[in-house]
């Protein structure tokens, strides 16, 4: 109890709500452990409990959290790269030699000069922690990049696995499994444990559990037999609709296997949890601080983050129609109130030059002056 308090005063003092900061306990023997829970403990103090192993594990797992958080530091809201922009203004690159390009023919390189290429153009690129089964059970855990959400209605999500001629029958064993099984769980990477799950990546051989090798922690699933990770803030559970077999045209192989899933479930740690303006649940990106893949070996982490409204079907952004509108009420305001004035300006030479209309004149012999003639007159 006392780690924990400490851990939670640790967190408070440093003030930043979005900093989760996990001390999670490991099982080292399932036998002694016997009923013992990790505690969790996120930046707002609250926690819950989560499977895990003995009070060893927890100190020195406490040790290595705080560790991690004195170097990690929150994404942060900024201003957009160019807040005065208007439709129509050029914004060339200002890089030197950016009008130069290269070209490369995918049919004439080679694929391997082309697989460096593809990894570092399309970036960044979100990251698919997938774990699965086969049908003995076994499990299998292991990042993928050539991964993304396609749609909502119903979540859809989509997997490049590429083929390895290292593999039996060019298959990894995320491929192999899901093929077997139609089910998988996809569980999003942050921060705090991207050091585990890249471990999981080694070209270990099949059957090899990269969960229990990494040191990370299975979580039941509810829709899906394939576990979750528990150190995971988000958890998609995915059924196979499809499969999409690419093959290279002059070989004729199958050289990427592209599998679509519909999201059974998601699961959403409180600690990243968000909530729309109209109340909806959300993914808070601070709090979640995903971890992104670009080239080689190369990741990226959310350091800012900003907000850029969406034009309508005129091309007008949020709040330009009602400035449109109040800027041409004040200056026909404005118009009209110099045409008054002018008209005046106009009337007072117009009257001295005419005289007094005869009703004027009457009026002037009851002692009253027309307000021209009194001007005209001093």
């Amino acid at each position: 109890m006392a780690l924990v308090g400490a851990a939670i005063g640790a967190v408070s003092a440093l003030g930043i709500r979005e900093l989760v900061v996990r001390l999670l306990n490991r099982k080292k023997d399932a036998s002694a452990a016997g009923g013992a829970k990790a505690t969790e403990i996120v930046a707002n103090g609250t926690s819950h409990s989560a499977n895990a192993g003995s009070a060893v594990g927890a100190s020195s797992g406490a040790a290595a959290s705080s560790s991690a958080a004195a170097d990690w530091q929150p994404a942060r809201h900024v201003k957009p790269p160019h807040p005065g922009w208007r439709p129509g203004q050029p914004q060339p690159c200002p890089l030197p030699g950016a009008d130069t390009f290269i070209e490369v023919d995918t049919r004439s390189t080679p694929p391997g000069d082309l697989y460096p290429l593809v990894i570092s153009a399309a970036v960044p690129r979100p990251v698919a922690f997938i774990s699965s089964v086969d049908l003995q059970g076994a499990v299998n855990l292991s990042p993928y990049s050539f991964f993304n959400a396609m749609g909502f209605n119903p979540p859809t999500v989509a997997i490049g696995l590429c083929h390895s001629p290292a593999r039996p029958e060019g298959k990894k064993d995320t491929l192999h499994n899901i093929e077997q099984t139609g089910e998988f769980v996809v569980n999003i990477m942050s921060e705090w444990f991207v050091e585990a799950a890249n471990h999981t990546c080694g070209d270990f051989p099949r059957g090899v559990d990269e969960m229990a090798l990494a040191g990370l922690t299975p979580l039941a699933s509810t829709k899906v037999r394939p576990p979750r990770v528990a150190e995971s803030a988000v958890h998609m559970e995915c059924r196979l609709r499809t499969i999409h077999h690419v093959k290279n045209e002059t070989t004729g192989a199958v050289t990427t296997s592209i599998a679509i899933g519909e999201v059974l479930a998601f699961h959403v740690s409180a600690a990243v949890a968000g909530r729309s303006p109209s109340g909806k649940l959300t993914v808070d990106p601070v709090a979640l601080a995903p971890v992104a893949r670009c080239g080689g070996v190369t990741y990226a982490r959310c350091t800012e983050l900003y907000d850029m409204a969406r034009p309508d079907g005129q091309g007008r952004y949020p709040g330009e129609a009602a400035k449109a509108a109040e800027a041409a009420a004040a200056a026909g305001k404005a118009q009209g109130a110099g045409g008054a004035a002018a008209a005046v300006s106009a009337a007072a030479p117009a009257a001295q030059q005419a005289g007094p209309a005869p009703a004027q004149a009457a009026g002037q012999g009851q002692g009253q002056k027309h307000p021209a003639a009194g001007a005209g007159s001093g």
